[in-house]
């Protein structure tokens, strides 16, 4: 990347910080919107990597892990860049919603237009001010709809440079996949930018555990790509990868008792809770379709027929020491 470097027509010089904010759109009471962007460009060059947070706005894990991962950077010593955007959907960000204010979803809307819908619009902004300009991404997301996700990474494990950053990143699990149409890793990776999705914890919460293991996370990926001269230890045991995934859902409306937790190992007919009516009868006992890891389950006791109540890892598991356990509220 040159000496200078110019988001949205604003100059950013090498070894500094700035702090940007690039126009989005006018509210309909005349207000603007923008971008928040944060800027750390080394000394030295280097890569090039963007931290994107609040793709759904209430998803909040994410702002806390950029604001964290950024703290101890130094341009002086980086080498490459950092474009950080912790609230990508400012407006569901703003009013506690996953969504834009014409419902649409942001990580479906990729690589959007400048003339399509605000939600296109935004996608696009993104794709040409940030994806553009980088060499590789880290998207932070979080459980929805009443749901927590055990910490792990997704991505296209099939391409080697995405597998490398999976591997760096140090959660026990790497979940495979390209990502649904419409995404932002998905869009990132038709221009062969390497994007790693990060997922942990439940939405409209901040989960410390959550929280600390994607900074430590952030930090390996940089020292494996040489930005940073050390990053954190890494854990003793590799990752496990992940294949298959499969929702467990609710054969009846009722109130649901979990008796797992994530990241728990499950076997086949396992009972993992019951759904049952307000006075504890007609029962319905939820089981493991399939031996596998507990990757994410509802926090929501009430539940209608065909709801999510777990979502299972089902690849066959790598002997070893299990994945760790987190205690469970559901």
């Amino acid at each position: 990347m040159a000496a200078g470097l110019r988001i949205a027509g604003m100059a950013v010089r090498r070894g500094t910080k700035r702090r940007l904010e690039i126009p989005i759109a006018r509210l309909p009471t005349g207000v603007f919107l923008s971008l928040p962007v944060a800027v750390v460009h080394g000394r030295r060059p280097g890569p090039c990597v963007w931290l994107s947070a609040a793709l759904h706005g209430d998803e909040i894990n994410g702002v806390e892990i950029i604001r964290d991962a950024l703290q101890p950077l130094d341009p002086e010593t980086l080498r490459g860049t950092i474009l950080a955007v912790p609230v990508v959907n400012v407006f569901g960000f703003v009013a506690e919603s996953r969504y834009l204010p014409d419902r649409r979803d942001l990580n479906r809307s990729f690589p959007g237009s400048e003339t399509g819908s605000l939600a296109a619009r935004l996608a696009h902004l993104f794709m040409t001010e940030i994806v553009a300009r980088s060499t590789h991404g880290i998207d932070c997301h979080t459980g929805s709809n009443h749901r927590t996700n055990y910490p792990h990474v997704r991505g296209n494990l099939d391409d080697r440079a995405v597998r490398r950053l999976a591997g760096a990143f140090g959660t026990a699990l790497m979940v495979h996949g390209p990502g649904p149409d419409g995404s932002l890793r998905q869009a990132a990776a038709e221009r062969g930018i390497p994007c790693l999705v990060y997922e942990a914890g439940e939405a409209s919460r901040f989960d410390d555990e959550a929280v600390n293991a994607g900074v430590a996370g952030v930090h390996r990926v940089l020292a494996a790509l040489k930005m940073v001269p050390d990053g954190e230890p890494a854990p003793a045991d590799p990752p496990t990868r992940i294949d298959k995934t499969r929702w467990i859902r609710a054969r009846q409306s009722g109130i649901a008792r979990l008796h797992i937790q994530l990241g728990e190992r499950v076997r086949r007919d396992q009972a993992l809770g019951v759904v049952a009516d307000t006075f504890g009868e007609a029962r319905s006992q939820v089981r493991a379709p399939a031996d596998g890891i507990v990757l994410g389950l509802t926090r929501h006791p009430l539940v209608h027929r065909g709801n999510a109540l777990v979502h299972l890892a089902v690849t066959p598991v790598k002997k070893g020491k299990p994945a760790k356990k987190r205690p469970s509220r559901a």
